[in-house]
């Protein structure tokens, strides 16, 4: 496919010898409005090269590019270059590729024969799945998607939360006041309970706290009892685990959790006391990093057992020799950034050259508006009640607009669960943000819904039409400026999912589906489509059809559904 913004970046560079194609691209930008151009190139930067103005420079460099079939003019605006495309060329490059490959539109191979390890949602076993969990769930299944697409094989792990003191707490809860027959009916629920008494019980009666490391110890060294309730633990929670991922259609190939590497740890430990980095300091076994300017890495406990550093350096060291991977990508919150920082260095230490690979992708807290969450408090909103209520209120709305629509449980679920996920992807992964019903539960404004809506428009469109959409058609009925913006946006899909993919950030494709839902709706609003015109016709029906494949391609990197109809 034609890329415009390289075409007047060659054309720019057969005339600036001084600057590389790279430098010149990346200078390249897009005028505050229309009238100015489609891309505008600085001159600021050639003022002291050349010793003339930056007006002088945009003058004579206008002057000497020629136009094209692709740039159909060249004009100087106070020190800048401003090139005009040509709109029907355009309007072919994009129509033609669109039309022709359908789901692939926006794919590459550019990751072909690599592989990219991604670690998320991972939840703890035993507490419960709330809406905390939704930003880490959401965002690397949207970067499996994205890399996807682009040809990379992705490894989807859920790094579970199957190990540590906590299944000792719970372990004693259970044994002090639990109930087989209440934990079986409502798992997470009464496992919560569970773990609140044994923090409300041990502020009286501190003793219990030893119990608890007594267990994990015992869970440790594979006692039978301890074994069996952790076992049993683990896959009733999965149970329940299994319901929202399927709510939100979302499937992984490892759920091999923090316990997989129980027996993986002493070799990473030998590896670190090999390269002479072990220290001890106060009983307890540690990386020292203070010349990088960070606390020391805690290997072990003076008590011999295991902390999250040595599972994480071992589960990095199997997944590099299981996967070979091209790069491992940790979606985990932003407050565990310094613990990252550390696991990175420590195999970097170690002399493990590809813990360059390893990325951490953080994103920010969210809390209630009652304030912060807590498990320990039972303070928390369970993320399948969040999609669940969705889906009802998308119910309600669809029924009460049309009391005869048919599917309206299927679209009721795609479009409930993909305003949760779209509101999820549609600011930067790194803000703090405060969980609202009111704010979820609205299909006003910048939503999935809207996007949504916007497909199942162009769906109706195609239905009344009744006619195949053909790349047949004269594209200069397709030069005005509704349209051309329409096209401009459908032109940067590849592009979106490129620099989403370099910054890991969903949201830029979340703003691509954004941008093209408000252009093709302002054409909507201010062209007919079905005329009694044929060619026209024709031609703004393609356009109708590059819109509804390139928005139902955006939505599906993000993991949401397109209906037909709404």
């Amino acid at each position: 496919m034609k890329d415009f913004k390289l075409i007047v970046s060659e054309a720019l560079k057969n005339q600036v010898k001084d600057l590389s194609l790279e430098e010149i691209v990346s200078l390249i930008e897009i005028p505050p409005n229309k009238e100015m151009g489609d891309y505008a190139f600085p001159c600021f930067k050639l003022a002291k090269v050349y010793k003339k103005s930056p007006n002088m420079i945009a003058e004579d460099l206008s002057q000497q590019i020629n136009t094209t079939d692709e740039i159909s003019k060249v004009v100087n605006l106070g020190g800048y270059v401003n090139f005009f495309i040509n709109k029907s060329s355009l309007a072919k490059t994009v129509i033609e590729n669109v039309l022709t490959q359908k789901e692939k539109y926006g794919h590459s191979n550019l990751g072909e024969g690599k592989t990219v390890v991604i670690d998320f949602s991972s939840p703890n076993i035993a507490k419960p799945f709330h809406i905390g969990h939704i930003r880490t769930t959401v965002i690397g299944n949207a970067l499996h998607k994205i890399y996807s697409s682009q040809g990379y094989k992705t490894e989807r792990i859920n790094h579970l939360g199957d190990y540590g003191t906590q299944f000792g707490k719970l372990i004693v809860a259970f044994k002090n006041w639990g109930s087989k027959e209440e934990v079986e009916k409502e798992p997470i629920k009464e496992l919560l309970k569970l773990y609140v008494k044994f923090h409300d019980e041990a502020e009286k009666d501190p003793s219990l706290e030893d119990k608890a490391r007594e267990y994990f110890t015992k869970l440790e060294n594979n006692d039978k009892e301890a074994k069996e309730l952790w076992q049993w633990f683990r896959d009733e929670s999965l149970k329940e685990f299994e319901r929202v991922y399927k709510l939100l259609d979302i499937q992984f190939d490892s759920y091999a959790g923090e316990s997989f590497y129980s027996d993986k740890m002493d070799r990473v430990i030998n590896i670190i006391k090999d390269k002479g980095i072990l220290k001890e300091s106060q009983g307890t076994n540690i990386v020292d990093l203070e010349e990088f300017n960070m606390p020391p890495a805690l290997i072990t406990k003076n008590d011999g057992s295991t902390l999250y550093m040595t599972r994480d350096l071992a589960a990095a060291l199997y997944r590099k020799e299981t996967y070979d991977f091209e790069k491992c990508i940790y979606v985990v919150g932003s407050q565990q950034s310094l613990h990252f920082e550390q696991l990175f260095k420590v195999l970097e230490l170690v002399g493990f050259e590809w813990a360059k690979d390893l990325i951490h992708v953080p994103f920010g807290m969210v809390s209630l508006e009652e304030g912060t969450m807590s498990t320990r408090k039972g303070r928390v909103v369970f993320l399948e009640d969040v999609l669940n209520q969705a889906i009802e209120k998308t119910r309600e709305t669809i029924l009460s607009k049309n009391p005869d629509a048919k599917n309206v449980d299927e679209i009721a679920k795609q479009v409930g669960v993909g305003a949760v996920v779209f509101q999820e992807l549609s600011n930067s992964r790194i803000k703090d943000y405060t969980f609202s019903w009111d704010k979820t539960l609205s299909f006003d404004g910048e939503t999935g819904p809207y996007v949504q809506y916007t497909h199942a428009r162009c769906c109706a469109v195609l239905r009344k039409a009744n006619e195949e959409a053909t790349t047949d058609i004269n594209y200069d009925l397709l030069s005005d400026i509704d349209s051309f913006e329409v096209l401009k946006v459908i032109e940067s899909f590849n592009k979106s999912i490129l620099n989403s993919l370099k910054k890991n950030e969903p949201h830029i494709v979340t703003r691509f589906c954004l941008d093209l839902a408000q252009a093709f709706n302002k054409f909507y609003h201010d062209n007919s489509i079905l005329v009694e015109d044929d060619e026209i016709k024709k031609a703004r029906l393609s356009l109708v059809k590059a819109t509804k494949i390139a928005l139902e391609n955006g939505l599906a990197l993000l993991g949401i559904k397109a209906p037909e109809r709404m």
